[in-house]
């Protein structure tokens, strides 16, 4: 499935447009990896938890959404948005695109 955050695909016609569909990921907070996520920061450097969680959130969001273009019979995804957000310690990612038939 083509997945893109354009409006349209080069070379391809867009035949019919299936709907919005969303993703989305929820990620608990670990206690350990905010403690060493914290002396990252203090020390400088890069949060290596905390990007392995947030690459796991951002793939999970896009499956889903993919998953629910191609229940709509779709086989591609156009226009797609990444929102992140944190609530209550917790990491929310979500993946919203329309899907659609390409010829």
């Amino acid at each position: 499935m083509i997945v893109t955050t354009t409006s349209t695909i080069e070379g391809q016609r867009i035949a019919d447009y299936k709907g919005i569909v969303t993703g989305e990921a929820i990620l608990g907070a670990n206690v350990f990896r905010d403690v060493f996520a914290g002396i990252t920061d203090i020390l400088g450097g890069r949060s290596g938890a905390y990007e392995k969680s947030l690459g796991q959130a951002r793939e999970t969001a896009l499956g889903e959404m993919q998953d629910r273009a191609a229940a709509l019979g779709a086989n591609a995804v156009v226009g797609v948005d990444l929102d992140y957000e944190v609530i209550n310690s917790m990491l929310m990612v979500s993946a919203s695109g329309t899907a659609v038939r390409l010829d």
